[in-house]
């Protein structure tokens, strides 16, 4: 583990938490998490403060997980399916990733963005009604094997070829085509994610770019603060979840302005 004074260490530590808490209720926690990661530790390689996030938010989206698992209606089985497709499109991202520019990426991905923003704000009953509940619509096989392919695959492949947002973007994808509150949908994210987690840290592993050490000691703030914020967005339902989700979107649309201002 490179130096690092107790003063980063423990501002490392309280991101880590928050992070948590933000990726449990809607996802968007790496949006905190990696910035601070890069100003506390200049001296580190990115390509380490790359694996040593995904080794830290792995435990936080599994804690995530498993709190909602024992309180939310989650589909298991979808979920794990689609996760694994997003897994394998993550790959094919990545391969394509090296012939795309983010300075052209940047601008469709922040239109998309503030087109969401827009429709949920119009939109208020988006993510209220569950399927099945008598006031959702019910989930067809065709809608599921959509979700499969579609939003694991289409959202697995940006996640490998860009990144930002994946874990918002799931959300909504999930509320839109399987007809589930966002709170649902959040817990079924988490399943997802904690799939296509685990492909990336198995080959930043692999290559020898996990400070472990750190990541370990992070991981216990994510994850206290991903059951927090699981538990909280349990208790406090859809529209709490609804809030949270436009707070992060209109921050992931600053943040890549900026990048894009700055690049």
């Amino acid at each position: 583990m490179p130096e690092i004074t107790m003063t980063t260490l423990v501002l490392l530590c309280l991101a880590a938490a928050a992070a948590g808490w933000i990726d449990a209720v809607v996802g968007g926690g790496g949006l905190l998490l990696l910035p601070a990661m890069l100003l506390g530790l200049p001296q580190v390689p990115a390509a380490h403060i790359l694996g040593t996030n995904k080794a830290v938010a792995i435990v936080g989206t599994s804690g995530a997980a498993v709190t909602y698992l024992r309180k939310a209606p989650v589909q298991v089985k979808t979920a794990v399916r689609i996760g694994l497709m997003a897994l394998a499109g993550s790959m094919g991202g990545a391969f394509f990733a090296a012939g795309i520019s983010s300075e052209v990426l940047r601008p469709v991905i922040m239109v998309v963005l503030l087109g969401v923003a827009a429709f949920v704000l119009l939109r208020p009953s988006f993510g209220t009604a569950v399927a099945g509940d008598g006031t959702g619509r019910t989930v067809t096989r065709a809608r599921t094997v959509t979700a499969i392919v579609l939003v694991g695959g289409g959202i697995g492949f940006y996640d490998g070829l860009f990144g930002p947002g994946t874990g918002t973007f799931l959300v909504l994808a999930l509320t839109a085509v399987l007809h589930l509150d966002l709170v649902t949908a959040s817990a079924n994210a988490k399943i997802v994610n904690v799939c296509t987690n685990a492909g990336a840290l198995a080959m930043f592993a692999y290559h020898g770019t996990v400070l472990w050490q750190l990541a370990a000691l992070m991981a216990v703030f994510n994850l206290a603060g991903g059951m927090f914020g699981a538990r909280m967005a349990l208790r406090k339902g859809s529209e709490f979840v609804r809030g949270v989700l436009l707070v992060v979107v209109f921050s992931l649309v600053a943040k890549l302005g900026f990048d894009q201002w700055t690049a």
